[in-house]
This record gives C-alpha cells, sequence and structure tokens, in this order.
C-alpha cells in the first residue's frame, strides 16, 4: 500500500522560500499523477500543482504562477513544490497527493487518491 510522508514545512518571512517533499513508501510513483494541494484555517481544501505521470507536464493555480515549482524524482519516489517569494496568504497545512486525475489545467482527486498526513506552512508579514 502506498504511503506518502510529507517534509519541509516550517516558518517564513514573506518573500522566503522553501522546499516541501513528499515521499513514498510501499509503491513507486512513477504511474501516478501527482499533486499538491493546501488548506487555510476556515477554508476547503484547494489545488496547488499537479506534474502528469508520463510527461511531466506541470499546471498551477493562477495564484502561485511565477512562484511555485512542482517537480518529482521516479527513481527516489519523491514529488517536490518549491516556493519561491512566499506571502502570508500562502500559509496553510499543505498536502501532496498521488492518483489524479489532470483536467483542464488543474488535478482533481477521486475516491482513489491517496495522501500525505499534511505539512504546516506558516509566512510572517
Amino acid at each position: 500500500q502506498l504511503q506518502l510522508v510529507e517534509s519541509g514545512g516550517g516558518l517564513v518571512q514573506s518573500g522566503g522560500s522553501l522546499r516541501l517533499s513528499c515521499a513514498a513508501s510501499g509503491r513507486t510513483l512513477s504511474s501516478y499523477n501527482l499533486g499538491w494541494f493546501r488548506q487555510a484555517p476556515g477554508k476547503e481544501r484547494e489545488f496547488v500543482a499537479t506534474i502528469t505521470w508520463n510527461r511531466g507536464i506541470t499546471s498551477y493555480v493562477d495564484s502561485v504562477k511565477g512562484r511555485f515549482i512542482i517537480s518529482r524524482d521516479n527513481v527516489k519516489s519523491t514529488v517536490y513544490l518549491q516556493m519561491n517569494s512566499l506571502k502570508p496568504e500562502d500559509t496553510a497545512v499543505y498536502y501532496c497527493a498521488a492518483g489524479l486525475n489532470v483536467i483542464g489545467g488543474t488535478a482533481v482527486p477521486t475516491s482513489r487518491t491517496m495522501w500525505g498526513q499534511g505539512t504546516q506552512v506558516t509566512v510572517s508579514s
């Protein structure tokens, strides 16, 4: 069974950078569409970024375009989210996900999507 473990969250000042990692165990990630979602207090979970399994095509929510970069290392079974020029509104718990439907520039979870436990990112102003 696939398990996902995120790391790399923390507290950073506005304008700073963080890199999140999501490592898989139990199965390889190479055949899955992967993504990152986030949930801020009092808000619903929202799509952030996705990368396809076959050609590595990436898509982002408009609010992070030009600042965040998603990448994957199939040998290490790890997906990354490099976050630059962070803003206070990026504060949220960030979740990685495997097994997404990528449609029209966004990623949609299914009943089979697997999730990590989440990692807190806090951006101070």
